[in-house]
């Protein structure tokens, strides 16, 4: 593929490249291929970001705000009629954007060609439960990841992810979650975390940094300072985490710290309080403590800081949601996402640097960071998105290995009385029972009503007390009971008058597939619970040994 130099003209001064160090700007150089020798100095925020320097100088302040934002957007012409106005940073997809592979490539192409500087396009494609592309690869998700316990599945599946966004013209993912998810009842993290150990966790955020980087996108861990401890969704709230700086330190903060080691483009705040971390009990989005002192400070992290969505019920202070931007960018972010409504919050942070609240420094700080992000991940020597080729990326061999990541997750927790593998009829019952059955039967397993069968297979996607009276009932014939969940484990919490429970963390197809070979025996279980059971079974719990 070729290399498409941008030229730039802002300011009246051309730009085209790296300074030599005096007379005209020189082209800049087309960034080594992930892999080679050449590319292992040009990892995380590594370059020297002469180009970013250079093309600062000749932006206007309007057009250095205009960079902090990173907005929604409907389509070509309404992209075309932001990124004229307001100079912005990039885009955030979403799913009325990502219809198709082609489709999406032709809307990156527009997207970036109405603007003089590189736009950032991003969109939240975790996998798993927060999956926008539905065209991508339908892996299984964090937490099934973290069960494998195998990093390198880890750094092949956000490999594949971000060759299939990039081929469609997506430079930038909001992922991987780097939150420890310690509290079962947890709103709104939960299976897209990677369980509740740190340094498992941390493993599993350092292979994927590395796989999106490989695959030639931004990655950005999230949402800092943790979001694991929560019973509060700040999408319809503000959490208050109450747990200690000790507690941060050794449980929340590992995984951020291995995302910065690894290079990491980005990372994202999250709207919650710890007053441990900041007494005055300000959002983490707005708290300086949090942003510049811990984060820039404490951590050493020199990448983009980017705020969650500014339109969330978490970001809102007295003045709305313009006075929110100003003042997360006074405390240290740099990337203002999803505000409710840009023109106002625009003019708010344009107002407030051109009156000295938001200092210059601060400001040409932000943008440098912005534009460094942009040049060291190649989007000045991009050549664009080909519309034509994009859909191959989604290919047989992604789906592979989706296929062994779901399989290499299925997690059995205990095997009374030899319940599994399963024999004789078997029936099925719960919320997902045609797609489990049906799996099963491609296995060559019979199903049938609940009278002929010997064993009965419960699934569900969310549990209570209710379940456990269910299964205590069930248990109480001759029958053997299985019970899987087939979304969060902590369903698992009320297995316990089952004769063997199992886990999948995901109900997609692929995940499916894996239960009914683990049920049957055809694969033995390799999954072992990245989380902890209140009362129930510990972390690291899993029959590893053939059924």
């Amino acid at each position: 593929m070729g290399v498409r130099i941008i030229a730039l003209v802002l300011g009246g001064v051309m730009l085209a490249g790296c300074s030599s160090g005096g007379g005209e700007s020189e082209r800049a150089a087309a960034p080594a291929a992930p892999g080679t020798p050449e590319s292992t100095a040009q990892e995380g925020t590594q370059q020297t970001g002469a180009l970013a320097a250079e093309l600062l100088q000749g932006m206007s302040v309007r057009e250095k705000v205009g960079q902090l934002f990173m907005p929604t957007v409907r389509d070509a012409v309404d992209g075309k009629r932001i990124a004229k106005k307001y100079r912005v940073g990039g885009f955030i997809y979403f799913p009325g954007n990502l219809s198709s592979p082609q489709e999406t490539a032709k809307l990156s192409n527009a997207l970036q060609a109405s603007s003089r500087v590189p736009l950032l396009l991003g969109v939240d494609e975790e996998t798993g439960l927060v999956t926008r592309a539905k065209f991508a690869t339908d892996f299984p998700g964090a937490m099934a990841l973290a069960a494998t316990g195998d990093a390198a599945l880890a750094r092949a599946a956000a490999a594949a992810t971000g060759a299939e966004l990039r081929a469609a013209g997506v430079n930038l993912n909001f992922a991987p979650v780097a939150d420890v998810n310690v509290n079962p009842d947890n709103p709104v993290i939960g299976v897209r975390s990677f369980g509740a150990d740190p340094a498992l966790a941390g493993r599993m955020v350092t292979a994927s940094v590395e796989g999106y980087r490989a695959a030639g996108v931004a990655a950005v861990a999230k949402h800092f300072p943790g979001h694991g401890d929560t019973n509060v969704d700040s999408h319809t709230g503000l959490p208050v985490i109450k747990s200690s700086r000790q507690k941060w330190e050794e449980v929340h903060a590992p995984p951020f710290q291995a995302a910065i080691t690894a290079g990491v483009d980005a990372i994202m705040t999250g709207h919650l309080v710890v007053p441990a971390l900041d007494s005055s009990r300000k959002p983490a989005t707005m708290s300086e403590q949090v942003l510049t002192g811990l984060l820039r400070g404490r951590l050493g992290f020199q990448g983009v800081i980017v705020t969650d969505s500014l339109s969330m019920a978490g970001a809102k202070v007295p003045g709305g949601a313009p006075e929110a931007a100003v003042r997360a960018v006074l405390a240290g972010a740099d990337l203002l996402l999803m505000p409710p409504d840009l023109a106002a919050a625009h003019a708010k942070v344009l107002k407030a640097v051109e009156s000295g609240r938001i200092p210059a420094a601060r400001l040409d700080d932000a943008v440098t960071r912005i534009l460094r992000l942009k040049e060291n991940r190649g989007l000045f020597t991009d050549d664009g998105a080909d519309p034509a080729t994009a859909a191959q990326a989604v290919s047989a061999a992604n789906r592979q290995t989706a296929q062994q990541v779901a399989t290499n997750a299925v997690t059995v927790v205990g095997n009374r009385d030899a319940a599994l593998p399963l024999k004789g009829p078997v029936h099925v019952e719960g919320p997902e029972r045609e797609r489990v059955a049906a799996a099963l039967r491609k296995e060559g397993v019979r199903t049938s009503g609940e009278q002929a069968a010997k064993t009965r297979v419960v699934v569900v996607t969310s549990a209570g007390s209710a379940t456990r009276d269910r299964l205590k009932d069930l248990a109480s014939g001759n029958r053997k009971v299985v019970y899987v969940a087939i979304a969060s484990p902590y369903a698992l919490r009320y297995g316990g008058p089952a004769h063997a429970s199992v886990a999948t963390y995901s109900g997609s197809a692929a995940s499916l597939r894996g239960l009914a070979r683990v049920l049957t025996g055809r694969t033995p279980p390799k999954g072992r619970l990245p989380v902890s059971l209140p009362d129930g079974a510990p972390l690291g719990s899993g029959v590893t040994d053939p059924l």
